[in-house]
């Protein structure tokens, strides 16, 4: 095993290809989205899949279904632009995470795009990577790193920034 058994906690899960994935590694993965239809899709999705250790929720990313310490590891992955109030969500992900734990954070640096607001229903354009430490320093993160994983070649040139922090 590469990592250890860990609880993770998928949030903004959608549809669950990324629960899915980090289920094969994982002690639990606890994938969370506000979609009643994903969650129906996502947890039948699973099932079909044979992927027991990937449990649904239906909840909110400024109030999750999750349990102050419960997890190890919370990740965004392109779902934090979907928050209503980013710093809300980040604070949300520092309760439920253990002492010890991590945050990850895969999303779109700011950009331009508007019309992403109505093709992806994007919140947020993104954001800097000064916004980003912001909202995890305030949420009690140390040891925060970030970083462009990813530069798109063709316009409207996204770039995605990795964000981690330490509980």
């Amino acid at each position: 095993m590469l990592m250890p058994p860990l609880i993770v906690a998928d949030l903004g899960a959608g549809e669950g290809t990324v629960s899915q994935l980090l289920a094969r590694r994982a002690k639990k993965v606890i994938a969370v989205d506000n979609s009643e239809k994903m969650v129906e899709f996502g947890t039948k999705l699973a099932r079909e899949h044979g992927v027991a250790n990937l449990e649904y929720r239906q909840g909110d990313l400024e109030s999750l279904p999750i349990s102050k310490s419960e997890v190890d590891v919370a990740f965004f992955s392109q779902s934090l632009h979907h928050a209503q109030h980013p710093a809300k969500a980040m604070a949300e992900a520092h309760r439920i995470l253990k002492p010890g734990g991590r945050v990850i954070v895969l999303d779109l640096l700011k950009h331009h795009f508007e019309e992403a607001r109505a093709m992806y229903a994007d919140l947020w354009l993104g954001f800097t990577k000064v916004e980003l430490q912001r909202y995890m320093k305030e949420a009690g993160f140390t040891n925060i790193s970030l970083a462009v994983v990813h530069r798109e070649t063709e316009a409207p040139h996204f770039e995605t920034v990795l964000a981690a922090g330490d509980r």
